[in-house]
């Protein structure tokens, strides 16, 4: 018996997923572009590794 739920509710799934991950990210990439030296300096990011994080497109990891 076949207990895996059908295909469109797996792509709805996978979609629905896939879409929040990448409001997430844009998200936390908007709260990045914020923060000052000093604040960078608090969790470990270099203004350089920050720069990286902020040129990539929100759906990439």
């Amino acid at each position: 018996m076949d207990t895996q739920p059908p295909l469109y509710k797996r792509l709805l799934n996978r979609t629905t997923s896939t879409l929040a991950k990448w409001a997430r990210q844009a998200h936390e990439r908007r709260q990045l572009a914020q923060l000052d030296r000093r604040e960078l300096s608090d969790v470990g990011i270099s203004p350089s590794d920050r720069l990286t994080e902020l040129s990539k497109p929100f759906w990439r990891d």
